[in-house]
């Protein structure tokens, strides 16, 4: 309840900022024709997601069928989507896909990599927009450059002591090395990283062009990553409320207007939610099956 208060707080406060009628009016006329092509592009989005999933679980040794995948991950994205914190769904998958005949730990870990790893990209495409932005001065560049080497430095050598452990840190890095960091899947863990971010982006580009907003594409892309990076922080549910107060700030900064950053947050957030609807039949079938469980295994 506390997540919903506080994403419902500042939906309020954010409408309170912006001009909320224009900001309907906007919502109100949206192009149907871009909206199909946002929900066209999350299915895509989410295939990619599942293939990255069960590629990784394949490294680890872990045969994850791609139609299970997809349904697993439909469901946890929907979990996401209803439930406070972000992760719930991820939490799902892991726990889920640990109680099957796949051993538990490399089961989590997977989850975990695939997760991370897509987040990390993310986090790397945030701080290369946020150097390129015009107000940004040299001093905020030069920080966001080292803090970033800074990072990938301390990742690197984190998996260079850890793979030599045998401590459970130890199979968690040597698990990273195996299914992220060898020559032979880097690339591909790389680039399918790299498709499942630039279709984050391009939902939200999508929601800009459903409102009709005719920013120039080299306007707006560097203020995405960085609003979408703000739904990582885990006091709302799915991102409402921090996303939208961080678009509308960001638009203002750059001296566009508030309420097109505002009404494209909210669109981007209505995409997401109605493009994880395939997750209610992976729910029902789920609690069909717990039912089914219980039956066959009555207490007493």
């Amino acid at each position: 309840m506390g997540r919903a208060a506080v994403s419902i707080t500042l939906l309020w406060l954010v409408f309170r900022y912006v001009d909320a009628g224009g900001v309907r009016a906007r919502l109100a006329e949206l192009d149907p024709l871009w909206v199909l092509l946002g929900l066209a592009v999350s299915v895509l989005q989410v295939g990619v997601l599942a293939w990255r999933w069960r590629y990784t679980a394949a490294r680890l040794g872990i045969d994850l069928p791609l139609r299970e995948a997809l349904s697993e991950y439909y469901l946890g994205i929907l979990l996401n989507q209803l439930l406070p914190g972000g992760v719930t769904g991820d939490v799902s998958r892991a726990w889920r896909h640990a109680r099957t005949d796949a051993p538990s730990g490399p089961a989590v870990r997977a989850v975990i990599l695939e997760r991370a790893s897509a987040q990390v990209v993310m986090t790397l495409v945030a701080f290369a927009s946020l150097l390129v932005l015009p107000w940004a001065s040299g001093a905020v560049r030069v920080a966001l450059a080292v803090m970033t080497a800074g990072v990938l430095g301390v990742a690197v050598s984190a998996v260079a002591r850890g793979s030599e452990s045998e401590s459970r840190l130890g199979r968690f890095w040597e698990d990273t090395r195996r299914a992220l960091l060898t020559r032979d899947v880097y690339a591909v863990q790389l680039g399918s990283a790299v498709l499942v971010v630039g279709s984050y982006i391009g939902i939200f580009l999508v929601a800009a062009r459903a409102l009709g907003i005719e920013t120039p594409t080299a306007t707006v892309l560097p203020l995405v990553a960085p609003v979408l990076m703000t739904m990582l922080i885990p006091v709302t549910v799915a991102g409402w409320g921090i996303r939208e107060a961080s678009a509308a700030g960001l638009w203002g900064l750059m001296g566009l207007t508030p309420e097109d950053g505002a009404a494209i947050s909210v669109t981007y957030g209505l995409l997401v939610l109605v493009s994880s609807a395939p997750g209610v039949i992976a729910l029902t079938l789920a609690l069909i099956g717990g039912r089914g469980r219980r039956a066959r295994h009555p207490r007493g």
